[in-house]
């Protein structure tokens, strides 16, 4: 029942529930103590919406965002139990006595107190919120940005005030109980004294030399650092906060450029989102500002996404625009017909290339690439599962999609019966469960679907640590827990600072990082994924969600894969191990191969997952395996040849991008000087204007 309770209230925990609960309650409780009138009572259930009112805000709970919604916000809260509190002092027939009329004045004064507060916080918010923001970008040495105010005074700043209320609160009650005034007037007196200190506070942080400098001087800092830098390759991305992981997916491929990397960004949840990277990354969340940019060494722009923003940059003819994508698959996605607005389309393998021409969405084939996936070099090939280890499976299921289509995922048909299948199958195989960040998030079937195959594999991995069967190595697997504890506070020592700041002027100006940390950082995570499979029993079934361990860390440590039509199927392709697909929409095995081809070498499974026998032999036995020619061959179709390597691939790619663009642009200098047709320089690099000393300007040219 709690749990369900949970569900409906869209709380985290029972103790958050329980919170909900009491501060629902409590109000009630207030109103009745009032009109008892009681001031006991008045103060414990006071103190208990208080105290639940506080905890449900620092666990950032639903609820709280809900009740803003129907006019129940976090001021109403506050002001409700002020106005039961003067109810209280009218029933104890005290509403004849200054203590009643100083009660009345000091709520109306605190609240006058709050409008300043309010609109000093937003101001200063504002004032620091610069029109770009950076990382590894040196703008200190440029701009006078100076330190964000004490962290104390803006960080929930509306709920800081609110709480000055309580001396007051505290004061009258106690002065009520009493019969003595002065515990209430200096309960008064500490409530208005701490609300005009806090505005006092705020104030010093709106003017002088505690703002940044205007946005005209922060742009003309990023354009003086642009022309010093001299980008020449761009990967640029717009999306959601969830989608923040198409981008990070690129990350390392920019660092192992040949040419200078920049990436841009469009949105600041994206940066807040955005992993460690040694790559200069400037957020320009205008339109007008990302135009007026400074962007005339850039040759090659790659785009991560299909969305409405690359527009603004599309619009520059100076640099050739490359699709590169964030996944290589047979959605439908994979040949979105918006692809025909770039210069040319970078896929895998030979796959990629034939989908567009199926598709016949306006691609042409002489404008796609094949680079390989530079992504997958961390994927090992697979060598046989050795004899002193049980196989373990990976189930790899990907999100329900937008629509209901039964095809999109398997955990609403087939997935409990892949992992029953899973864990009975004999001899027995150790099962890993690694949902899609997305399950769940528009489908509450499949959220119900993913909860319960959750509650199957950890049933079964209580099951299996309880079976003398299935010894454990007590001694190697606490090493490995103390060494993940080493590794996991040496990380927090080492993340815990940096550019990890509210303040975005502040994170900006201070946001160079440190290679020799960003370094360390990448060796403590990989010693932290040997640790983490070394602290748990080979033989374990395991739920794995979040961050880490990563997908490609999964497919390392599995021998085999169950998943559905997604990237990862195309990814997994690269370690040559058996896989299997599931065909939810039962279009048959015939059919589903046809339409897809990364299941071409795949054991093919219907709902009943009855199919999974084939692919456990294949696993256990390599004579039992015949598909092993097949996904060796589909290997080199959806992925390229493994010589020469993807990086060496996509960093020839862009080589050869870049010469058309600088001949383009050499022949577009030519024809103006030679007085051809009537072509301004303008014309032919939009966003630039030409001085008259011959130098190029940036202007408004949207």
């Amino acid at each position: 029942m709690i749990p369900t309770a949970i569900r409906v209230a869209r709380v985290g925990s029972a103790a958050e529930l329980a919170a909900a609960v009491l501060m629902m309650l409590g109000f009630p409780g207030v109103m009745v103590a009032a009109l008892v009138p009681s001031v006991p009572a008045f103060a414990v259930t006071a103190t208990v919406t208080y105290l639940a009112d506080h905890y449900l805000h620092r666990r950032n709970s639903y609820l709280i965002s809900r009740l803003s919604k129907i006019r129940a916000g976090l001021s109403i809260r506050f002001l409700i139990r002020q106005l039961l509190l003067i109810l209280l002092l009218a029933r104890l027939s005290l509403a004849d006595e200054l203590i009643y009329y100083a009660a009345i004045a000091c709520f109306i004064a605190f609240y006058g107190l709050q409008a300043p507060h309010g609109a000093l916080v937003t101001l200063i918010r504002n004032r620091r919120r610069l029109p770009v923001a950076t990382r590894n970008v040196d703008l200190a040495s440029r701009i006078r940005i100076p330190d964000a105010p004490p962290r104390g005074l803006l960080n929930r700043s509306a709920e800081k005030i609110l709480h000055f209320d309580l001396a007051a609160v505290a004061g009258i009650l106690i002065a009520a109980e009493t019969g003595s005034d002065l515990p209430g007037f200096l309960g008064i007196g500490v409530t208005l004294g701490a609300g005009a200190l806090y505005v006092l506070a705020l104030l010093p942080y709106v003017r002088g030399r505690r703002i940044p400098p205007r946005a005209e001087k922060v742009l003309a800092a990023v354009d003086d650092w642009l022309r010093e830098y001299r980008p020449e390759t761009v990967l640029y991305f717009s999306g959601s906060k969830d989608s923040a992981y198409q981008v990070n997916m690129w990350l390392e491929t920019m660092e192992q450029l040949d040419t200078r990397p920049l990436i841009i960004l469009r949105e600041r949840v994206i940066l807040q989102n955005l992993a460690p990277t040694t790559v200069p990354v400037i957020c320009v969340p205008g339109g007008v500002h990302l135009m007026n940019m400074d962007l005339s060494t850039v040759r090659v722009a790659l785009y991560a996404a299909n969305v409405g923003k690359n527009i603004h940059l599309l619009r520059v003819p100076t640099m050739k625009h490359v699709f590169i994508g964030h996944g290589d698959s047979d959605k439908i996605a994979s040949v979105n017909p918006y692809s025909k607005v770039y210069d040319e389309v970078w896929t895998a393998g030979r796959a990629g290339r034939d989908r567009y021409a199926i598709a016949d969405v306006g691609v042409r084939d002489e404008d796609i690439v094949e680079v390989g996936r530079p992504q997958l070099a961390p994927i090992r090939t697979g060598r046989g599962v050795p004899e002193d280890r049980m196989p373990t499976v990976l189930y790899a299921p990907t999100w329900e999609g937008w629509d209901d289509n039964p095809g999109n995922t398997s955990l609403l048909l087939a997935g409990e019966n892949i992992v029953k299948r899973l864990i009975a199958a004999d001899p027995p195989v150790r099962v890993l469960y690694k949902p899609h960040p997305f399950t769940g998030t528009r489908s509450a079937r499949a959220k119900a679907a993913h909860q319960r195959i959750t509650a199957l594999v950890e049933q079964a991995a209580a099951e299996r640590a309880a079976d003398p069967r299935y010894p454990a190595d007590a001694a190697g697997q606490a090493a490995a827990r103390a060494e993940l504890a080493r590794v996991e506070a040496r990380l927090a020592e080492l993340t815990g600072g940096g550019t990890d700041k509210g303040d975005e002027a502040e994170a900006s100006r201070d946001g160079l990082i440190d290679l020799e940390r960003h370094a360390e950082v990448a060796r403590l995570r990989a010693e932290w994924n040997a640790a983490y499979w070394r602290s748990v029993p080979t033989w374990e079934h395991r739920v794995v969600t979040g961050a880490e361990p990563r997908l490609y860390d999964c497919f390392n440590v599995s021998d085999a894969m169950v998943s559905d039509i997604s990237s990862v199927v195309s990814d997994f392709i690269a370690s040559g191990k058996p896989y299997a697909v599931t065909d939810s929409a039962g279009l048959g095995e015939e059919e589903f191969k046809r339409q897809n081809t990364a299941v071409r070498a795949a054991v093919i499974l219907t709902n009943s997952a009855a199919e999974l026998g084939a692919l456990l032999a294949a696993v256990r036995d390599p004579a039992q395996d015949p598909l092993a020619e097949d996904r060796e061959e589909l290997k080199r179709y959806l992925l390229g040849p493994d010589e020469p390597t993807s990086i060496e691939q996509f960093n020839a790619a862009v080589a050869d991008l870049a010469l058309k663009a600088e001949a383009r642009n050499v022949g577009q200098r030519t024809r103006i000087m030679a007085g051809g047709p009537d072509v301004e320089l303008a014309d032919a690099l939009p966003g630039q204007r030409t001085t008259a000393a011959g130098e190029t300007d940036n202007v408004n040219a949207g």
